[in-house]
């Protein structure tokens, strides 16, 4: 009998304990997204006087539940109004470069808690198909936030497209632009890396990189084969400067991103006029992978897609090296207009 007490004794005392145990793990996940989603500090002329414009506690499962319900197109007009959510059209715009580091710079900067990013590319300022549609197309393309959260979009090839710089423009001629480029070279064989593992998937054939990258005819750099003209970051952008002043253009440098990306993102932060929220905690150096992935709380991890990180073809040296020596002029130049100077060959 009193065995029989005592067992059942010890299973009631497990039962509590488990039940101890599951409410502690859901306060400490709760604090994690609280953590995510807490009212940010005014800040003078932008967030207004506090009690204004900061994130009711009541929408916690904003960022990760309701949100994504809504860009499924699953909330009702109710639910949008009574969360205070609305479309906005974007504050600051990822313009390139393409193989620089534009969806590593997006994820990371959704890691802020007043940023909230359209998660697909848009073209609409680089595609004249979609920019016929007009404005209000493009508003509807753009993720639901609360009105004192920025939106950012990301298209890397509004960067080398023409028409761009002055549909941008007569949109927002006071928007901030972010520019992420790579070491030229680097960046050039990324780019066609990236090209001919799409062949490859299709089981079609490519020319080798240095035969696209180089002239038969007069054995010069070919700047007729895109991934090489899109590299010479001084000659887009000139034609920015033609619309916007260097002051609404911040650089980021994607090769630091990639190794060291904290110091990169809080300039960002500085140049969006944003406070400082993004730390070390929300990134985490993943062996496995060979780049940083992010943490938003105690319960939500993200790493970037595995095409990420693609491993290089072995190019010819004497090519990389007429590379880099054409580049180098067009380097320097890009050095003394944006007032950043990179360790590039």
């Amino acid at each position: 009998m009193l065995f029989k007490q005592q067992a059942l004794l010890r299973q009631k005392l497990f039962v509590l304990g488990s039940l101890a145990i599951g409410s502690l793990l859901y306060l400490v996940a709760r604090v994690g997204s609280l953590d995510r989603l807490q009212p940010l500090c005014p800040i003078d002329g932008r967030f207004g006087p506090r009690g204004q414009d900061e994130i009711p506690l009541r929408a916690l499962q904003f960022k990760r539940g309701l949100l994504h319900e809504f860009r499924k197109g699953n909330a009702t007009k109710e639910q949008i109004r009574l969360h205070n959510l609305v479309q906005q059209l974007p504050k600051a715009i990822i313009i390139g470069v393409r193989k620089g580091g534009t969806r590593a710079l997006l994820e990371m900067l959704n890691l802020h808690p007043a940023v909230v990013k359209a998660s697909q590319e848009i073209h609409f300022f680089d595609n004249d198909e979609n920019y016929a549609k007009g404005i209000e197309w493009y508003r509807k393309k753009m993720p639901f936030s609360y009105p004192h959260q920025i939106t950012i979009e990301k298209s890397p090839a509004y960067f080398i497209t023409e028409e761009v710089p002055e549909r941008i423009y007569k949109m927002n001629s006071s928007i901030k632009l972010l520019i992420i480029v790579r070491e030229p070279t680097t960046r050039a064989i990324s780019d066609y890396t990236q090209v001919l593992e799409g062949k490859e998937r299709k089981n079609k054939t490519y020319y080798k990189f240095e035969k696209l990258a180089i002239d038969p005819n007069t054995c010069e750099v070919n700047t007729k084969y895109k991934a090489v003209r899109t590299s010479i970051y001084t000659k887009h952008l000139e034609r920015w400067l033609k619309y916007f002043p260097i002051e609404q253009f911040h650089i980021v440098d994607g090769d630091r991103l990639i190794t060291e990306p904290l110091p990169e993102l809080q300039l960002v932060e500085k140049f969006l006029n944003l406070p400082p929220r993004i730390s070390q905690y929300n990134l985490y150096f993943n062996a496995t992978r060979g780049f940083y992935c992010l943490r938003f709380n105690i319960v939500f991890n993200k790493c970037l897609a595995g095409s990420k990180g693609r491993i290089h073809p072995e190019v010819d040296t004497s090519v990389i090296t007429k590379l880099h020596k054409f580049f180098h002029p067009f380097n320097q130049k890009f050095y003394q207009i944006t007032g950043r100077t990179f360790n590039w060959p």
